[in-house]
Formats: C-alpha cells, structure tokens, sequence
C-alpha cells in the first residue's frame, strides 16, 4: 500500500468512527456542557454569537483571510499530508500561545474568543490552498464554513453537515449562521467551558485552544483526502 493509499484508508476508518452514533460518555459529556453552558452569564453567550457572526461575514468577504494560492501542484497527497501536519501544529501554537499572553489577562478569557476564531478560519484557508483549492472562490470559502461547522457538531447534525459535504460539488448549500453558533457553542469541551468561569480558566485556556485547533484540523485533512479522492473517481 503507497503511501497515499494509506492516507485514504485512515480518511474512510476516521469518517466510520465520526458518523457514528454518540456513545453513551458523549451524551453524558452533552449533558455536562449542557449545565455549564447555563452558568455561562448570557453576555458571554453574545460574545459567542456575534463573533461568530462577524467570523461567517468575514469568510465570505474573504477580508483578511485570501492569500497568495499555493503552487502544491505536483506534490503527492502524502506530501500535502505532511505540509498540512507542520501547518496545523504552526495555527496551534499560535493558539496556546495567544492565550497564555492575552486572553488570560481579560475577563473570563472571552477577549481573545474573536481572535481564535480567525485563527482557525486561517489555519483552513491555508489547508485548502495546500490541498489544491482556490479561496478566492467563494463556494470554496463557503466550503471551509461547512468544514469548520462538521468539526464541532455532533450526533445527527454531524450526519447532515456531513452529507452535504459529500455532495458539495454538485450541490451547493448556503450556512445558517445561527445553527452554527449554536453547534459550536454546544460543542465547547468541558475543558474550553471552564476557561470562561473565574479562577480555573488561566490553567486550562492555552491547552484547550490547542485541543480545537487539532480537531479542525483533523476534520480539514481527512475531509479534503476524501474530496480528492471521490473528484478522481
């Protein structure tokens, strides 16, 4: 098996893991974030919501975020692969490291939630230029949307987000903001909630913003492997 091969394998197990059904710790995981989530004063719920606003409008601008495509042309998909690893783990750093000298310092760590937010919608538009595709369009700005959505989903969201993926290029679909405001709001790990409440969010602001980070990232890599390979079919 060549190397690419096993990068294809590793997309189709990880889809077959993603679209499961939730295990029984996942839905009590929900349940968790569910009562965290309503100790969360509603302003910070308005932070959220209005930074990921701004955030949708801003991809679909392509303000900020469209650079200079990159010439991957010729490359194997193992050695995208590889350059999209050394990519993900740059956007992580950058992350951890943000919050350790910033978002700390403001109150509950929300002040550097817009920020992370355009981390993350960078790190895929790096993503998608190494895999090969244009940013400038902006079906595949819309395209990096449904990426980010499907990362932080779950249950029958996931399988919906997912089938439209699956079929983006020949259907298209527009974002529902507020869905995925919602989504990504319900998504926030345990840990990223305890960032927002006084006290314990310093210790564990930095390694969380890693943790997301490394789950889009995921989610991008093997979503664009299984593009390529269905658009070579």
């Amino acid at each position: 098996m060549t190397d690419d091969q096993q990068l294809i394998q590793e997309a189709l197990q990880w889809k077959a893991r993603f679209l499961r059904k939730d295990s029984m710790l996942e839905r009590f995981s929900k349940g968790m974030q569910a009562k965290i989530n309503e100790r969360i004063p509603d302003k910070i719920h308005a932070v959220i919501t209005e930074s990921i606003k701004k955030m949708t409008e801003a991809t679909m601008a392509g303000s900020n975020l469209v650079k200079s495509k990159r010439d991957t042309n010729g490359m194997t998909l193992a050695e995208k692969d590889a350059l999209a690893r050394q990519t993900i783990v740059s956007y992580q750093k950058v992350a951890a490291r943000r919050y350790r000298y910033g978002g700390r310092r403001n109150f509950l760590g929300m002040a550097d939630f817009p920020l992370l937010l355009s981390i993350k919608m960078k790190c895929l538009f790096d993503l998608a230029s190494i895999y090969g595709y244009d940013v400038k369009d902006r079906d595949e700005r819309l395209f990096l949307l449904f990426i980010f959505q499907l990362a932080f989903s779950s249950g029958e969201q996931r399988k919906r987000i997912y089938s439209m993926i699956e079929q983006w290029d020949s259907k298209k679909h527009d974002v529902d903001w507020r869905v995925l405001q919602q989504e990504y709001r319900d998504y926030l790990d345990v840990v990223k909630l305890f960032q927002l409440l006084p006290v314990v969010g310093a210790a564990v602001g930095g390694a969380a913003n890693y943790k997301l980070l490394s789950q889009l990232g995921e989610t991008a890599r093997h979503v664009f492997h299984l593009r390529i390979t269905a658009a070579g079919t």
